[in-house]
């Protein structure tokens, strides 16, 4: 099995910034370990915004200090790049013309009244822990997801 993590930006990231965090991530994965023993771990970008980073735990799994070191070197790309990429209460969604939108959870309500998110409006889970949850689970319509509570809260 293994286990991902998902950062959101809360900006596209241009192509020259995108190519400058993947290579750092890729330095680091290539060296990432715990407690000595090399982590088997891949990395993958979607949508200009969402890096995903994963371990296969079959060989070897992460250990708190490995994915702190992961959380580490993410941070200090963040101020490098002037984009916020670790931090949690991140929501995103895919609007009508198919680009990825950060949101927050009362610009969602607001949306879910207002009839501006509908049960089929793409919404994103980052907190998907396994690569078999990313494939099925990752970008879903509102009302298979985290978000079917607040359509179900515009309808009173």
């Amino acid at each position: 099995m293994s286990r991902v993590w998902i950062f959101g930006a809360d900006r596209p990231l241009a192509d020259a910034d995108a190519e400058r965090l993947l290579r750092t991530v890729d330095r680091f994965l290539e060296s990432w370990a715990a407690h000595g023993t090399p982590l088997r771990a891949g990395r993958d970008w979607r949508d200009d915004r969402f890096l995903v980073v994963a371990v296969d735990q079959s060989t070897a799994g992460a250990s708190g200090c490995s994915i702190d070191g992961l959380f580490r070197q993410l941070q200090g790309l963040e101020g490098e790049l002037g984009v916020g990429l670790v931090g949690g209460g991140r929501m995103f969604v895919r609007d009508p013309d198919g680009a990825v939108r950060l949101t927050s959870r009362p610009e969602l309500k607001s949306a879910a009244r207002a009839g501006e998110l509908l049960a089929v409006t793409p919404v994103f889970d980052l907190t998907v822990q396994t690569l078999g949850e990313f494939r099925e689970k990752f970008e879903r319509p509102a009302r298979e997801s985290w978000a079917a509570a607040l359509l179900d809260q515009s309808a009173t």
